[in-house]
């Protein structure tokens, strides 16, 4: 209501001055107002309202690369938050975010679940390592939010059917970061088994990493002082995993080569040559059906058969790169590997059409060349990523199920469908990992 003197005070206003007042006092828009080019997106930018807000948990080296060289750069993204368990990981990933977008707005958490409970942030990046990447997978998602997680994607095959359920119950986009899905010489390599031009395929060779061992180290390093929570959050760098005195070579890489840590050296690599394989032999939905106990430190040559009788081979030797594929067939072969601009092939007359071959399968797809831009694309049109969780669990569970094998120095057989060994009891209890109270998951 307007008092009386607010009523002789305006009667006394011609109507422009009127107005004028109304603006000032009220800040209502009554007028045209100008507003940017770049804030509706017409330069060529993207407008804020359609950035996909990110947040980082865990951003070691490799996701720094990931931050660095795909997000900051990409104007669809606005990176906001970064949680690491380390300040001076905290410090270094805000201050390149800050200096990226000249301000000072990246804010630093220790906790993710006070990252995760911001309702601003759309999706998230994780790079920690192998031991936390489906735990936080899995609590971004409860939370909302869309997930880009490095590799390897789960530690155990439990924790990936997790993953898969997650994503399904809480309507999530994911993407495992097994990132040559998405890289054009791989997909054009994988595109000729799948156009049949390399005849019948019956044996495919997947990169084994040429070192390690698959029988991990159990023992603890010397135990030293605990730092201030704020500076190394001891109980958060470990997770899930089992408790065990601190020692600070763990959280530079001391992890590596440990069982509680680590999904071995078969997971090193095979989280990406394996998916590479599965995604060419349609095998998207399943994994090999046996897997022969190989008697050397990193089952190098370990042949392993799916139901469809293709027998995929992990092999340490036979690329010029690393992470490479090679699928031999009736009427030719065809290999790829990190440092190929194109695939190698038996013919040269099999990418004579290279192009069209990569433009065909996006267009048939749907997939977008690059990890991010998929990872984008789909996050926009709620679809599901190339490197998808059902990819990443059943191509993670042929590494547990190789590093099973190994572990008990048998012969074991696999059922895809029910997702349990044959007939083996002892090998069915390696399918999960007990996790220390407050981190279960699954």
């Amino acid at each position: 209501m307007m008092r009386n003197d607010e009523k002789k005070r305006i009667g006394s206003l011609n109507r422009r001055q009127f107005l004028k007042r109304a603006v000032a006092v009220s800040g209502a828009v009554a007028l045209p107002t100008f507003i940017p080019a770049s804030a509706l997106g017409r330069d060529g930018s993207v407008a804020p309202s359609e950035r996909i807000v990110m947040a980082g948990i865990g951003l070691g080296n490799r996701g720094t690369g990931d931050l660095r060289s795909w997000i900051l750069p990409d104007k669809q993204a606005q990176f906001v938050a970064i949680c690491d368990v380390r300040r001076e990981r905290r410090e270094a990933i805000k201050s390149m975010t800050d200096k990226n977008y000249n301000n000072t707005d990246c804010k630093t958490y220790i906790d993710m679940m006070e990252l995760l409970a911001r309702p601003d942030i759309d999706a998230i990046l994780t790079a920690t390592s192998d031991r936390l990447h489906a735990t936080v997978s899995i609590r971004a998602m409860r939370a909302g939010k869309d997930v880009y997680t490095e590799k390897p994607a789960s530690m155990f095959i439990a924790e990936g059917q997790a993953v898969v359920k997650a994503a399904k119950q809480y309507g999530r986009v994911y993407q495992a970061g097994m990132q040559r899905l998405s890289e054009a010489n791989f997909i054009v390599c994988n595109e000729l088994l799948r156009l049949g031009r390399l005849g019948e395929v019956k044996t495919v060779y997947a990169h084994l990493a040429p070192w390690g061992n698959v029988n991990m180290s159990r023992d603890w390093l010397p135990e030293q002082p605990l730092p201030d929570p704020n500076e190394l959050d001891w109980d958060g760098w470990l997770g899930p995993c089992p408790w065990r005195p601190f020692n600070l070579q763990y959280t530079r890489g001391g992890w590596h080569h440990q069982h509680d840590f680590y999904t071995s050296v078969i997971g090193e690599w095979g989280s990406h040559t394996f998916a590479q394989c599965h995604d060419a032999l349609g095998m998207q939905n399943s994994s090999p059906i046996h897997y022969p106990y190989v008697a050397n430190p990193t089952a190098d040559g370990m042949a392993m058969p799916f139901a469809n009788g293709v027998t995929m081979i992990q092999k340490q030797e036979g690329w010029r790169g690393t992470c490479g594929v090679r699928y031999v067939g009736s009427e030719g072969w065809c290999s790829c590997a990190d440092g190929y601009a194109r695939p190698e092939v038996s013919n040269p007359a099999m990418l004579a059409d290279y192009n069209k071959i990569l433009q065909d399968y996006i267009t048939r797809t749907g997939h977008l060349v690059g990890p991010m831009n998929d990872f984008f694309k789909c996050i926009k049109n709620r679809t599901v990523t190339v490197a998808n969780p059902e990819l990443m669990h059943r191509s993670m569970s042929t590494v547990h199920c190789a590093n099973i094998a190994q572990w008990l120095k048998r012969d074991l057989t696999w059922d895809p469908v029910k997702e349990e060994f044959v007939n083996d009891e002892q090998a069915n209890r390696f399918r999960s990992r007990a996790a220390r109270e407050g981190w279960q998951i699954c």
